[in-house]
């Protein structure tokens, strides 16, 4: 009888360390994937910094040129600042992927508008600017491919039992995807911002 208790007693102990086991794992693979995701959101900060250093240089070359666009060149410039003063946390995330779809907006609507002034366009330092901006906007988009892929990960492991019950007990919620708003992703339509030059 004592034998058996002592069999029994050491499956026990060793499924309870299995399961121990198994849970630190879990909990190690969630720590990896949360880190992952702040280390995307850092490649993404990076990029955009990348852009809001850019806009000062594309707002004061086309304010020389561009008197129709004044309250879309102060909108832009009051985002950015709005936007390179919030610091990506997983509490702020949200306000600044809403805050960065404003300002491609604009961006867009701006090099849009760029068309309709013909000295603007010719300027060589504005196609310069033009040019730089367009290589930043494609790193912001890799940038943001990587953060999704990695929110991807853990939004999985922060929802799907069993990892779910890990990822509650240390506090893991999901984190937004970097996506873009409706009205960025509604067509650019050029003939709202022809203005004639006489």
């Amino acid at each position: 009888m004592v034998f058996e208790l002592g069999f029994f007693g050491i499956i026990a102990i060793g499924l309870c360390l299995v399961i121990l086991f198994w849970l630190y794992v879990m909990y190690v693979s969630i720590i990896k994937q949360k880190n992952d995701v702040r280390e995307a959101m850092s490649g993404v900060d990076v990029q955009l910094k990348k852009r809001y250093d850019l806009i000062p240089n594309i707002l004061t070359i086309a304010n020389k040129f561009m008197e129709h666009e004044r309250d879309l060149l102060n909108k832009i410039t009051e985002l950015r600042t709005k936007a390179y003063g919030i610091r990506s946390t997983q509490d702020t995330i949200s306000e600044k992927i809403q805050l960065d779809n404003e300002i491609s907006g604009l961006m867009g609507r701006l090099m849009v508008s760029v068309e309709n002034y013909p000295q603007l366009k010719s300027d060589q330092t504005m196609i310069q600017a033009m040019q730089t901006y367009s290589e930043v906007e494609e790193h912001i988009a890799a940038a943001r491919r990587f953060y999704n892929s990695a929110v991807k990960k853990l939004n999985n492991s922060a929802e799907i039992f069993p990892s779910s019950m890990v990822a509650s007990m240390i506090n893991i919620k999901p984190y937004p995807f970097f996506e873009t708003d409706e009205t960025a992703r509604q067509r650019i339509d050029a003939g709202n911002y022809f203005y004639k030059n006489n």
